[in-house]
């Protein structure tokens, strides 16, 4: 079936506009203006009229979690209930009595923020928890998802008290000797291993949840970390969700699956099973082994080179040894796997980079696009490293709306002043994309395209570092053509070019033609994925 759209604002990547443009067969088959389109049509064409709205390609989120944030969207949502502690407690009160969980079951929600409290100036506690219920046990997450806090009875039926060990790359937060219900990074695992896992169904349920919610952002393309999100179910039964939804017609996202191990044993019978970089379809497709090397710049467990200036007790820590990060780095790259680790510390962002490099000596690879999730905390010094190595970076510039008020205070100005230098790196030849690794961030492309171009947060707060702004066209192709490259799939989709897959996004208004802190407001009126429209 041919599909001819007309009348439209068409953004192909150069600072001329199209209008229109050709579908058939999923791909676009001709771009350009109305009179040219129009006259390829036939008795058999359907033909849209886009009424003046602005059309670009598919947005593709480069770093995301799609599983956590289906389940986020059916769990608590603190994170519109984060403006006081007290707040939230009441919150959370409602939401046990008109959700009770089934036996056995856990009371979950995400999204809490201790910066954004109003009353208190620390985090929630187990006291705090218990008064809201003791009946079930209750785990809330902090928005980072690098710290959690559960009540007595999680703390309970999960085995920790006073002489339980922090493990490797974790802390069980304590005060007065006991634990105090707060958990950070592999910590959170003591607990969550005692949470009931979900069958394949409900993780197909979480999928479909999470794509309604993206298309709705225009999204038609991530790259996801799925892996990670219950580790008691095995990556078999991830993919088959995946594979099912797919084959049914019911898979309205694109995905490209960055497959998160700890474990050299699980990464090897990963590999052993046929789960290569690029296998699989174009609908889901394996991507990079992907490592979380520390935390986040908000709970203080990214890990730095120098103690927190507002907290110098801590300078964060890895998640990972050097010995072991280096033994897993190698042994996906020596079997041809592109790699991508989260480092938000500069002292993590070292530990990375080391590693990258001892397995490229190694096993020189050209093309490899193993790259850096997040790349914040950084010294310019390791901005050269990256681009000596070829490096692709995951950015995510709808941080910027919150940590435009912290970064200061937790990296000092020295860090400060050359960190998320995303656009020092585009400038050096490095491929920067974009995402909102949601559901740390709602995946808002509109707000993150803002917070790249004005380099404030969304409150107005800044800008901060305005030489690393990406102009609107920079910021665009972000989400587009640069997510592309991240997963090998330049020459696929990320534009609207003959030959391409028609993955297309209509905005309401031209962003063009609107004030830079006016881009947030732009609604997505639709998208479409291979020319349907999701």
């Amino acid at each position: 079936m041919k599909q001819l759209f007309y009348n439209g604002k068409v953004y192909t990547g150069g600072e001329a506009l199209q209008q229109a443009f050709l579908v058939e067969d999923g791909f676009f088959r001709a771009v350009g203006n109305d009179a040219e389109i129009l006259a390829l049509a036939d008795a058999e064409t359907v033909c849209t009229d886009l009424k003046g709205c602005f059309v670009c390609p598919g947005f593709n989120d480069s770093h995301m979690h799609l599983v956590n944030y289906g389940q986020s969207l059916k769990a608590a949502r603190l994170a519109e209930h984060t403006d006081s502690l007290a707040g939230l407690l009441a919150y959370l009160r409602k939401y046990a009595a008109e959700n009770p969980p089934r036996e056995g079951g856990w009371i979950k929600g995400r999204g809490w923020n201790q910066d954004y409290f109003s009353d208190v100036s620390r985090m929630p506690d187990r006291h705090d928890l218990d008064e809201v219920t003791t009946a079930y046990p209750l785990m809330i997450t902090r928005a980072c998802g690098h710290c959690c806090v559960v009540n007595s009875r999680a703390l309970a039926l999960a085995g920790i008290g006073p002489d339980t060990p922090s493990p490797a790359g974790g802390l069980i937060g304590m005060k007065d000797g006991v634990p105090d219900g707060r958990l950070y990074d592999n910590a959170i695992e003591l607990v969550s291993a005692h949470v009931p896992e979900p069958d394949k169904e409900e993780i197909k349920e979480m999928i479909r949840t999470a794509c309604r919610a993206l298309n709705a952002y225009g999204i038609t393309s991530v790259q996801s970390d799925d892996y990670s999100t219950f580790r008691g179910v095995p990556f078999e039964t991830v993919n088959a969700a995946y594979h099912e939804l797919e084959e049914a017609g019911k898979l309205s996202v694109r995905v490209y699956e960055q497959a998160n191990f700890t474990e050299l044993s699980e990464l090897e019978r990963f590999i052993e099973a046929g789960n290569l970089t690029g296998t699989g379809s174009r609908m889901f497709r394996i991507g990079p082994l992907k490592m979380l090397g520390d935390g986040s710049l908000g709970s203080r467990t990214a890990w730095l080179s120098r103690p927190y200036a507002d907290d110098p007790a801590t300078s964060g820590f890895p998640l990972f040894s050097k010995e072991k990060m280096e033994k897993m780095i190698g042994f996906a790259h020596a079997h041809g796997m592109q790699i991508a680790v989260h480092a938000i510390g500069d002292a993590c962002l070292d530990q990375v980079l080391d590693a990258l490099e001892k397995a490229l000596a190694e096993h020189p690879r050209a093309d490899h696009r193993h790259g850096i999730v997040h790349c914040q905390i950084s010294r310019p010094e390791q901005l050269a490293r990256i681009r000596d190595l070829g490096l692709h970076v995951y950015a995510q510039s709808i941080f910027l709306d919150y940590d435009n008020h912290i970064v200061e205070a937790r990296a000092g100005k020295e860090l400060a002043a050359s960190s998320y230098s995303w656009k020092t790196l585009l400038k050096s030849g490095v491929s920067v994309s974009n995402g909102s690794d949601a559901p740390v961030e709602a995946p808002d492309v509109m707000r993150g395209i803002q917070c790249a171009v004005t380099r404030t947060s969304l409150d107005g707060t800044g800008p901060y570092l305005p030489q690393e702004a990406f102009s609107l066209r920079e910021a665009l192709d972000s989400f587009t053509v640069r997510g592309a490259e991240a997963s090998f799939e330049e020459n696929f989709k990320g534009r609207i070019a003959p030959g391409f897959a028609a993955d297309f996004t209509v905005l309401e208004e031209n962003p063009f033609e609107k004030a830079a802190q006016a881009l947030h407001r732009i609604k997505v009126s639709a998208c479409f994925l291979g020319g349907r429209k999701c």
